[in-house]
């Protein structure tokens, strides 16, 4: 493993986010007080809670949860996607790094990013709406493993994608949707049958349940089953990525 060459990638990831913290992190703190003061405080008058939690502070782990992955996964995509048009991918290539020291690097910094936004928005419940957090440790936990699934994920969509538009479709029609048909501003208890069947082959939904149950105690899902979704999307993306990375297809081209 060459540590100096890995560090080295990690710190231009994570500094080239930071650089750029208003396009990064601003804008998931804005929407997510968006969220909280037109669906929150506004629904809640005609919601008074759901499961016995007050409609407001139930879509909290939800928005954290949105805002993490988001963000983990356009952190490696956008970055891969850019190293890519711009050409200066084979100047990366031919430095002294494996396909997995370079694909982990990738990973590491969209990891970074999820966590500094996922816990950013969970202060933000903390301090605006006092969110009750029943276990601090297990929260900031689930949101690193979420991080690093979908920071994987988003290193797969930049590798395979040629182009901004084929990135902006891959993400629009398909993380979007099953983030906000994920449970964020409804239990699926509150859904007919049929829908209900459906969202339990949203991955996401899992991720939404086991951040809820970390902080509020509440879940529509067993958290084992949510732990092992997170372990297993976090296993199938980092090998698939690493292997690709290996590989060189699409990135070699």
């Amino acid at each position: 493993m060459n540590w100096i060459g890995l560090s080295t990638l990690i710190q231009r990831e994570v500094g080239r986010f930071f650089s750029v913290y208003r396009q990064t992190v601003l804008p998931g703190l804005i929407s997510s007080g968006l969220y909280i003061t037109v669906f929150g405080f506004t629904l809640e008058q005609r919601i008074s809670d759901i499961q016995g939690v007050p409609y407001t502070l139930f879509i909290l782990p939800g928005l954290i949860m949105m805002n993490t992955l988001t963000n983990a996964t356009s952190n490696t995509a956008s970055s891969m996607l850019q190293m890519k048009l711009l050409q200066q991918l084979p100047d990366l290539l031919t430095a002294p790094l494996s396909g997995a020291e370079i694909a982990l690097a990738y990973i590491i910094g969209g990891t970074v990013r999820g966590v500094v936004n996922g816990v950013l928005v969970l202060l933000l419940g903390v301090l605006l709406i006092g969110l009750p957090v029943m276990n601090v440790m297990g929260t900031i936990g689930f949101i690193f493993l979420v991080s690093w699934a979908f920071a994987s994920m988003g290193l797969l969509l930049g590798q395979l994608a040629e182009s901004w538009d084929q990135l902006a479709m891959m993400q629009n029609f398909f993380l979007t949707p099953l983030s906000f048909l994920g449970g964020i501003f409804y239990s699926i208890n509150m859904l007919p049958e049929w829908a209900q069947k459906l969202s339990y082959i949203n991955p996401i939904y899992y991720m939404i349940n086991g951040i809820r149950y970390t902080i509020l105690g509440i879940s529509n899902s067993s958290i084992s089953t949510s732990f092992w979704m997170a372990i297993f999307l976090t296993a199938l993306f980092t090998t698939t990525a690493i292997l690709l990375m290996q590989s060189g297809k699409k990135i070699k081209e």
